[in-house]
């Protein structure tokens, strides 16, 4: 667990060297991301005790996401507080959160479940991303923002209705220290 929370520090940090208890006081979403983790791991010995921390951090800074979500490493969340996400999601690794996402199911038609969402993903604030979708890798979907349909990879996804917009470069200078 120790080096794979290395990943996710270093999407905060890249190679500044601080400790890791001055990493944790500098960014507090870090301490949700380190237990959520650590939960993830489910080490017997110490799981009861991560487990509350987890829950804890979960409280505190209004995120919504359970441990059962695959998420993979190097998450950044831009701002913490209220971000909620599906049990049932799938996100990729270098994924940029800002805060007011929602992630989350479609209970019926032709999309009924929940989105999978690739690599080095960067999803604004207040976006909302439903229904059983992929999400492709070098994505950004832009603030506020309703997705409820496939995207293919190397695009910009812009308003409500969401318009595509293919773009290499999509997310060049919005996903930093990629892992």
């Amino acid at each position: 667990m120790k080096n794979n929370f290395k990943y996710d520090i270093y999407r905060y940090y890249g190679k500044y060297k601080l400790s890791l208890k001055e990493k944790l006081k500098m960014q507090p979403d870090l301490k949700f991301i380190k237990y959520y983790r650590k939960v993830k791991e489910k080490r017997k010995l110490c799981l009861i005790f991560n487990y509350i921390q987890y829950k804890r951090y979960e409280r505190k800074y209004q995120f919504q996401i359970p441990q059962k979500v695959q998420i993979g490493f190097g998450v950044f969340f831009g701002h913490y507080g209220r971000i909620i996400i599906n049990p049932n999601v799938i996100i990729g690794k270098n994924c940029n959160i800002a805060t007011g996402v929602t992630i989350g199911v479609e209970n019926r038609g032709k999309r009924k479940g929940t989105p999978v969402i690739g690599n080095e993903v960067w999803i604004g604030t207040n976006a909302v991303i439903v229904g059983n979708i992929e999400i492709g890798n070098n994505v950004l979907i832009a603030p506020n923002s309703f997705i409820n349909f496939d995207v293919p990879s190397n695009s910009i996804v812009i308003g409500n209705p969401a318009k595509i917009i293919h773009n290499d470069k999509a997310t060049d200078g919005y996903i930093n220290n990629k892992i």
